[in-house]
């Protein structure tokens, strides 16, 4: 019977999923498009929380604990929890340099790395910024270093992940060139943002960033510096406020509402609207918001 029992239970065995955890949802996204029915994807966050600033909870505790794969951003975005979950989930797969924590940025190039960095330049990131995910081109290449770290660690899978990374890629590259046609006209645009985490949206779209709600990266915006703001968009005007779901919208209503130009909420990330449920979606609207604005 016990000899039966286990012959039942070894393709099961076999054929486990891989248990993945996600910082963000843009990691879990593309986990799911990677991985399909051999992943079991839990995303850490929701698009609604600020990246930077997680607290690492019992209950995402117990998900790094039994996690083959640690997927996170990297380049210091999650500095203030991930390496909590690391030391103290006792789980010897997911620490650095092993093949169970993999870092997106590590397949990028990444854009405004400081020359030098202090307390006095607010937070600040020494390898550059981390928000790589809103520019389609590093989507690609991230897709294809987990797709290889997904055979690495699950190498009787290997072929299933590749087939899956190539097709991914291809709709992906087709999507790629239809939002880079819709987008044409915005080139140029002057938009002020709130925080940093719209940089790799407005390189890639060749848009113009006329001003930050925050007086410093990581820094709330303050009375005195939204005023200053103000006057400084009387003289070089800006086409909207735009900022992301998660981000406090009071600052954006302030300035938009007294320099007469619209807010545009953008999801940010996978989750961030109705129509972002996916990295597809989470395009397909950021542009149509934008383009709201420019018609």
């Amino acid at each position: 019977m016990k000899t039966l029992l286990l012959l039942l239970l070894a393709p099961l065995q076999a054929y486990a999923a891989l248990n993945i955890l996600a910082c963000e949802p843009e990691w879990g996204s593309l986990a799911k498009e990677l991985g399909g029915d051999k992943v079991n994807v839990y995303t850490a966050i929701t698009a609604m929380q600020d990246p930077h600033r997680v607290e690492a909870r019992p209950s995402l505790m117990a998900r790094a604990r039994n996690a083959d794969l640690l997927i996170c951003t990297g380049a210091q975005l999650e500095i203030g929890w991930v390496p909590l979950l690391q030391t103290q989930s006792g789980n010897a797969k997911i620490q650095n340099g092993q093949p169970g924590y993999f870092e997106a940025a590590s397949a990028v190039s990444l854009i405004e790395r400081p020359s030098s960095v202090d307390r006095s330049q607010g937070d600040v990131h020494p390898a550059g910024n981390p928000h790589l995910h809103l520019d389609p081109r590093n989507i690609a290449r991230v897709a294809s270093a987990l797709a290889q770290r997904l055979a690495a660690i699950d190498g009787a899978q290997a072929p299933y992940y590749q087939a899956r990374e190539k097709e991914f890629g291809q709709r992906w590259s087709k999507a790629s060139a239809t939002w880079m046609q819709q987008a044409a006209s915005l080139k140029g645009m002057p938009i002020v943002v709130y925080h940093k985490d719209l940089s790799y949206l407005v390189n890639w779209l060749a848009m113009r960033e006329a001003g930050t709600l925050e007086p410093k990266p990581g820094l709330p915006p303050s009375t005195a510096h939204l005023a200053e703001l103000l006057e400084r968009l009387k003289g070089s005007p800006a086409k909207a406020v735009v900022r992301s779901a998660y981000n406090d919208p009071r600052p954006a209503e302030w300035l938009a509402e007294r320099a007469k130009i619209p807010t545009v909420v953008l999801p940010y990330t996978v989750g961030g609207t109705e129509r972002a449920t996916d990295l597809f979606g989470l395009y397909d609207d950021t542009i149509a918001r934008l383009l709201a604005v420019k018609q």
